[in-house]
């Protein structure tokens, strides 16, 4: 069964984070900022992850303790969800239109952590949530899940919609990575022989 529960304490969060790799998308996301949880939602979803997360942040500071933590937690429960890898198809990509955006996400699950982020907002905040935010969290889940991620904006007028199309973009693509592969189900998809 691929699933993990992490649990991550410091000075600044208190989070634990329970997946379930091969679920359905069912989601109980609850870290004290509503716009984030709705994002998180979107990963759950369309990855069909079931995903909770729940999270006691310093949100008398801001949110940015509470969103790149939970980004850490939810890398490092994907880490130890996949174990060996074996059988995974490994790559995945999408390109997801949302009104008037567009995002293009791909990625690898290479143990090799990358971002590249060519994503601008046209406004600083949703509803208060810094946009800046949405490249923190994906920086930590990017590094503590050892992916290799490319995530860019080919076009996009509305904050929300963009935020949202990444999230449900790097869902989509993070979905067929983790796929059992039906030619290659017993193999680590690698000439290496390990990832």
């Amino acid at each position: 069964m691929r699933s993990a529960t992490i649990t991550r304490k410091t000075a600044e969060t208190d989070i634990t984070v329970e997946i379930d790799l091969d679920g359905t998308g069912r989601y109980d996301n609850r870290t004290g900022v509503g716009f984030f949880d709705h994002m998180l939602d979107q990963l759950s979803r369309h990855a069909l992850i079931d995903m909770t997360v729940n999270c006691q942040g310093d949100l008398h500071i801001d949110d940015h303790h509470t969103v790149e933590d939970v980004g850490i937690a939810l890398g490092q429960a994907l880490t130890q969800a996949m174990g060996d890898k074996r059988g995974i198809v490994r790559y995945g990509a999408c390109l997801l239109p949302m009104d008037d955006t567009l995002v293009r996400a791909a990625l690898d699950l290479s143990a090799r952590p990358y971002l590249v982020w060519k994503v601008d907002f046209t406004a600083p905040a949703i509803k208060g949530f810094d946009t800046e935010l949405v490249r923190e969290f994906f920086q930590a889940f990017a590094t503590h899940g050892g992916i290799t991620l490319h995530v860019e904006k080919l076009d996009g007028i509305n904050s929300h919609h963009i935020a949202e199309a990444a999230f449900k973009a790097v869902a989509r693509a993070l979905r067929d990575a983790l796929e059992t592969d039906p030619r290659k189900g017993d193999a680590i998809p690698s000439t290496k022989g390990m990832l």
